[in-house]
């Protein structure tokens, strides 16, 4: 389990109309020679199926989501995985583009998906990144070999 502390206005995320509690999953940190975090991955394996459920880098473009990522896929192939798959919203470019340069595909589309979470997350915003209005749910998958 991570020792977290989560900025997303509770302990808990919400996917799949399911609450989940990072800080009680399986997870890697990133952490520099004095021990400060630089980044951490939770993850949740169902099935042949391994979730990102929260994925936080404190700073960023130094390679360190990347190696967390890299720790990951060693992981759920352990566990026996064939996928790597999570869900982001709509306004969240940094990581479309961050997962799509590492070889996952947009595998889903959920419109207007967020509204059904915010009745279980009511501090989910309505307006996010660049303005955008939160709305959507994009599912993200890489297969594993």
């Amino acid at each position: 389990m991570l020792d977290i502390v989560l900025g997303w206005g509770s302990d808990f995320i919400v996917t799949k109309s399911r609450k989940v509690y990072p800080a009680q999953l399986p997870g890697v940190v990133a952490t520099d020679a004095s021990g400060k975090k630089l980044g951490l991955i939770s993850y949740e394996i169902r099935r042949d199926s391994c979730e990102i459920v929260l994925f936080e880098v404190f700073r960023q473009h130094c390679g360190i989501g990347t190696k967390l990522l890299s720790a990951l896929k060693r992981a759920a192939r352990r566990a026996g995985c064939r996928r790597i798959w999570l869900l982001t919203t709509n306004d969240n470019l940094d990581a479309l583009r961050f997962y799509q340069r590492r070889n996952f595909v947009i595998s889903a589309v959920n419109c207007d998906a967020i509204k059904e979470s915010r009745k279980m997350k009511q501090a989910i915003p309505r307006i996010g990144n660049f303005g955008i209005p939160i709305r959507d749910e994009i599912e993200l998958e890489m297969e594993l070999k």
